[in-house]
């Protein structure tokens, strides 16, 4: 960088001769290429002595441990709904997939259709009640205007081999389902001076 910048003076010192020097007028057709030239090499030598900016440290790429889910619990969302208070709350419903999946549980939610006149002024769906309890889309269903949900709900719970909560005996149902009078696949549960509690005592437990 210094040579240029002595090229640099030269040039100058050139050009003001060539100009307040009486003789030397001719001067200046060299004198201004030369500085031109000087100021060129004098910028790259300046562009070459910048700092490089330091290399950005790649990101590590953090690895995520994905919890095996637990096993699968069904819940009567319509019978669980009427839990507190004899009236239909959707919180309560909340309060017992919460409990359930602290206690490592993969719960699983079946609604009537008229839920969302229960719980509102309209009809709602699988995704909109599934955002109310913080659960997948998949895992809440609300069946469709007619059926009954009873059935829909007995044979889910049988296809993944499931207890479910609510406190209907589905006596309605027995002859097709024998297995609600099976010990421990109904999970019976509610409040008791505000304070939510489930019989879980008979109901598969949950692997660490």
């Amino acid at each position: 960088m210094f040579v240029p910048f002595l090229l640099v003076l030269a040039s100058l010192a050139a050009l003001v001769a060539a100009v307040l020097v009486p003789g030397y007028d001719q001067l200046i057709l060299l004198a201004v290429p030369l500085l031109l030239a000087a100021l060129i090499l004098l910028g790259a030598a300046t562009l070459r002595r910048k700092p490089a900016e330091p290399q950005k440290a790649p990101k590590q790429r953090q690895r995520v441990t994905r919890r095996k889910p637990g096993p699968p619990i069904m819940i009567d969302g319509s019978n669980v709904l009427h839990w507190k208070d004899n009236e239909p709350q959707i919180a309560s419903v909340r309060q017992v997939v919460d409990l359930l999946t602290a206690q490592g549980y993969s719960p699983g939610v079946v609604f009537d259709a008229t839920v969302g006149y229960q719980i509102g002024t309209r009809y709602r769906d699988d995704a909109e009640m599934a955002a109310h309890l913080g659960l997948p889309t998949d895992r809440v269903l609300v069946v469709p205007k007619g059926t009954p949900a009873d059935p829909v709900l007995l044979a889910t719970a049988r296809q993944l081999g499931a207890p479910i909560v609510t406190n209907d005996r589905y006596r309605d149902w027995a002859q097709t389902y024998p297995e609600v009078r099976t010990p421990g696949l109904l999970i019976r549960g509610g409040y008791q001076e505000g304070k939510l509690w489930l019989d879980l005592t008979q109901a598969a437990t949950p692997k660490s």
